[in-house]
């Protein structure tokens, strides 16, 4: 009979090997060695013999409290952070997928870095200068959403002495108090839901609240309220660009509450920064940023229902501190950092891409 593997060490050695190699995420997966994603590309542990049924449900359960055990077998997937030996936290998912068990591990680094350290544009802490808004931070799955947002609010918790509240699920990025007071509640351990978390918050005392992920009308509604009476509010969305996000926004809404909503997001937008991270020239990701900030042409596009008109407007206002995708592209395809070829993958107008770079 075959000796049962310890899965405890199994897994800690494939976390070990995912933070070694510089891995962004570990997946395990039946039938397949397991696979870590490096610089956006996926390579399989070969010499580990691929995962099978048995393994990849104890590998699952080897993370899991009771809670979430339970949480998975009721709802077939389960979201969670991990702290692995105090080195590192993963944020993963267990699901299934054809009836066995699947995982999707992404690291997030104990350091939180500054936006310096992730070559985003400096520009972005004026974002933390106001005392009331709303900053979203949008872009595809796994091109650095929750590593800028932490850098914002990092940046505040460095320098100024506020309250600052965080909602998510789960906890990804753990911050040390520096001269804020910082409270992190995680959906499901700290709060029931994230519109009753995000409830609760204003009797909370917060200067500046942050929303994991904006996931339905309620939690949108009240984060936008929460920006209206006087808080600093970063949050981020699943969306391709500025004007995507405003349209996502008020869509979410039924037709008679979307006037409503355009005023109130008119009122208090910040500013967008949609980014995606593309393979760079000497290997790593670069970040590439459209940055949507709120000028009164802005506000007046939304409040009007001409969402249409912004990508032209971001594209001719960078001298209030506006840049389009395709302008943040070219100008690291002159500094030699990315190729065309990689730019115009990422672009959402190549054609302009290819006119621009000549």
């Amino acid at each position: 009979m075959e000796k049962e593997k310890n899965y405890k060490y199994f897994l800690e050695e494939l976390l070990q090997t995912t933070i070694d190699e510089g891995a962004s995420d570990l997946h395990i997966s039946v039938s397949h060695s397991p696979i870590i994603r490096i610089n956006g590309k996926l390579i399989a542990l070969t010499k580990k013999a691929p995962i099978t049924s048995h393994d990849a449900r104890e590998i699952a359960m080897e993370m899991m409290n009771n809670q979430q055990k339970q949480k998975f077998l009721k709802n077939y997937d389960v979201d969670f952070s991990y702290n692995y030996k105090g080195i590192a936290r993963f944020r993963v998912n267990v699901f299934f997928q054809r009836g066995d068990v699947s995982c999707a591990m992404r690291l997030v680094p104990g350091k939180i870095k500054s936006l310096e350290e992730l070559s985003m544009p400096t520009s972005l802490y004026d974002l933390c200068e106001p005392s009331q808004g709303f900053v979203i931070i949008t872009g595809p799955t796994g091109h650095g959403k929750s590593t800028t947002l932490a850098a914002l609010v990092n940046k505040i918790n460095q320098e100024k002495f506020k309250h600052i509240i965080t909602v998510e699920d789960p906890i990804e990025y753990v911050f040390k108090e520096e001269r804020s007071l910082i409270d992190q509640r995680e959906v499901h351990q700290d709060a029931l839901s994230f519109p009753r978390a995000l409830k609760a918050v204003f009797r909370q005392d917060p200067d500046v609240i942050m929303v994991g992920e904006m996931r339905d009308p309620v939690t949108i509604s009240t984060a936008i309220t929460a920006a209206e009476t006087g808080h600093l509010v970063f949050s981020t969305l699943h969306t391709n660009s500025a004007s995507q996000t405003i349209h996502r926004i008020i869509d979410t809404f039924a037709s008679e509450q979307q006037n409503q909503i355009r005023a109130q997001l008119s009122a208090t937008l910040l500013g967008v920064i949609s980014q995606r991270l593309v393979p760079g020239i000497k290997g790593g990701l670069v970040p590439a940023c459209e940055i949507m900030t709120a000028s009164s042409a802005i506000s007046n596009l939304i409040r009007e229902n001409k969402i249409h008109e912004m990508d032209l407007v971001i594209e001719t206002s960078s001298e209030q501190g506006m840049v389009s995708l395709n302008k943040s592209l070219f100008n690291l395809i002159k500094k030699r950092e990315i190729s065309l070829k990689n730019a115009l993958s990422y672009s959402r107008n190549p054609t302009e891409l290819k006119r621009m770079a000549g």
